[in-house]
C-alpha cells in the first residue's frame, strides 16, 4: 500500500476524510474505502461494481485500452501458441508454467480423476432430452459435492487443490454427457492415453462401434479455444464464484452458480448469439441490409460478435482465434460453405468499413469461436457449456485464491434504499 492518501472534504464540516491509495502492479491504483462509512457516515454507489475493485488478485491481468490479456503475467498471445490447456491449468492453479517433470506429473493425476461416479450418469436420466444443456450442467456440477465430499473442508488447502483437480479432470466428461443424452446416444468414456481436447473431442463425437479419428488441427483449435476463455479477471461469473465462496460454500456448489451466471445470454452466450446472428442475415447477399440496419441507432437490431465491453482496442484474443479459424476452414475446406462465406464477407465490412472502424467495433473472441466450434461440428446449444468447461479452470483458481486470502470476508454489498419509509400496519378492515 502506497502512504499518500486521498482526502474528501464536506462544505459543512472542517475535518477532512483521509482514504488510503492502494498501487498495485500494473493498471490503475485504486482508493481503500474500508473506512468510509466509518469516517463519513456514506457508503458508496455503484451499479454493477464497474468502479469498485472487489478483491486483490494475482491471476489474470486486463488492460482494455491496449488489448492485454495476462495469466499469471504471461501473454495470452505466448501461452495460445507456445503451451497446451492443461499446462494453463498448472499455471493458473500454482502459479508458474511446470516444468517437464511437473507436466507430467500433472497430467498423470488429471487422468486418474477423469471418470466420474456411474451413480452421477443417473441424473443425466432425470433431465428431459431437449433441455438446455446449461440447465443440465448446472444440476450436475452442483451435485458432485454429493460424491466427492471427502474433500471439501475449504480450509485445507489438500482438499481444495484435490476439488480443483478433479473438477478440472471431471469437466469434459460432464458436458460432454450433457450432449450425449440430448441426442440419444450413448456415454463414451473417456481414455487417459489421450490429449484433454482429443479425450473431450471424442467424447463429443465419437460412439462406442467405431474408433474416433483426431484431426490434429482440429484438436489444436479446441485446445486454443480453452486456454482463450480459461480465465477472464473479475466477470460476472468469476464474481459469482467468489461471492458464494465468501460464505464457505464447497468449490462445485460455488462453480455451479458460476454456470448459471455464464448462462445469461449477455455473458456466456455471446459466440451462440454469433451463431444466431449469421442465422437470421441468411445470405451474403443480405449483408448491406444487416449492416444498415446496424448503423442506425433506431433500430433494435445489432452484430453479434464485434467489439467489446472490456477492450476498447482490438481483443488480444480474437487475433488468435482469427488464425485458428482461417486454419480450420482450410483444413475442412469450407471456405466455399455458405455460412462461413457470410462469417468471412462480415469480418471483411468490420476491419475495413468506416464506421466499424472508427467505433473500434472489430471482431471479437466470441465471433471467431462461434464460427470454429460450428465447423468442428458442435450444436450451437453446446458452445456455452464449452465455455464452461473452459471457465472452470479460472473460476476454481480464483475461489482458491479467495478462501486462502487472509482479508476474506463474506461478501456483502450495501444498497442505496428508495422505497417506502417507515410506516404503521392498520388493521385489514381499515385498509
Amino acid at each position: 500500500m502506497a502512504e499518500n492518501y486521498v482526502s474528501l472534504t464536506e462544505d459543512d464540516k472542517e475535518k477532512a476524510s483521509k482514504l488510503p491509495i492502494m498501487d498495485g502492479t500494473m493498471g490503475p491504483s485504486v482508493v481503500d474505502i474500508r473506512s468510509l462509512y466509518a469516517q463519513t457516515g456514506y457508503f458508496t454507489y455503484d451499479p454493477g461494481f464497474t468502479s469498485t475493485a472487489s478483491c486483490s488478485s494475482k491471476i489474470t491481468y486486463i488492460d482494455g485500452d491496449n488489448g492485454i490479456l495476462l495469466y499469471r503475467g504471461y501473454p495470452i498471445e505466448q501461452l495460445a501458441e507456445k503451451c497446451d490447456f492443461l499446462e494453463v491449468c498448472y499455471l493458473l492453479l500454482n502459479g508458474e508454467l511446470p516444468n517437464g517433470a511437473q507436466m507430467k506429473e500433472f497430467v498423470t493425476i488429471i487422468s486418474q480423476h477423469v471418470m466420474v461416479h456411474e451413480q452421477l450418469t443417473k441424473f443425466y436420466s432425470g433431465f428431459r432430452r431437449d433441455a438446455h444443456p446449461m440447465a443440465v450442467l448446472v444440476g450436475v456440477v452442483g451435485a458432485l459435492s454429493a460424491f466427492y465430499h471427502d474433500v471439501t473442508d475449504v480450509t485445507r488447502p489438500e482438499d481444495r487443490y484435490i476439488a480443483a483437480i478433479r473438477l478440472i479432470a471431471k469437466m469434459p466428461n460432464i458436458v460432454a454427457m450433457c450432449h450425449k443424452y440430448s441426442t440419444g446416444m450413448p456415454f463414451i468414456y473417456p481414455k487417459r492415453k489421450l490429449g484433454y481436447a482429443e479425450n473431450f473431442m471424442r467424447m463429443m463425437m465419437g460412439d462406442p462401434y467405431d474408433d474416433y479419428i483426431a484431426n490434429p488441427v482440429l484438436i489444436r483449435a479446441l485446445d486454443r479455444i480453452l486456454i482463450l476463455h480459461a480465465d477472464h479477471e473479475q466477470n460476472a461469473s468469476t464474481s459469482t464464484v467468489r461471492l458464494a465462496g465468501s460464505s464457505g460454500a464447497n468449490p462445485y456448489a460455488c462453480v455451479a452458480a458460476g454456470i448459471a451466471c455464464l448462462w445469461g445470454a449477455a455473458h456466456g452466450g455471446a459466440n451462440e448469439a454469433v451463431l444466431n446472428m449469421l442465422e437470421e442475415i441468411g445470405d451474403v447477399t443480405k449483408i448491406p441490409e444487416y449492416v444498415a440496419k446496424a448503423k442506425d441507432k433506431s433500430d433494435p437490431f445489432r452484430l453479434m460478435g464485434f467489439g467489446h465491453r472490456v477492450y476498447k482496442n482490438y481483443d488480444p484474443r480474437a487475433k488468435l482465434m482469427r488464425q485458428t479459424c482461417h486454419e480450420v476452414l482450410d483444413e475442412l475446406n469450407l471456405n466455399n460453405d455458405p455460412m462461413f462465406k457470410l462469417a468471412m464477407e462480415l469480418e471483411r465490412i468490420a476491419l475495413e468499413d468506416e464506421y466499424f472502424v472508427e467505433r473500434k467495433l472489430y471482431p471479437n473472441v466470441d465471433f471467431y469461436s462461434g464460427i470454429v466450434l460450428r465447423a468442428l461440428g458442435i450444436p450451437t446449444e453446446m458452445f456455452t457449456a464449452i465455455f464452461a468447461l473452459s471457465r472452470s479452470v479460472g473460476w476454481i483458481a480464483q475461489w482458491d485464491e479467495m478462501i486462502s486470502d487472509p482479508e476474506l470476508k463474506i461478501g456483502r454489498p450495501r444498497q442505496l434504499y428508495r422505497g417506502v419509509a417507515k410506516r404503521d400496519v392498520q388493521p385489514i378492515s381499515s385498509r
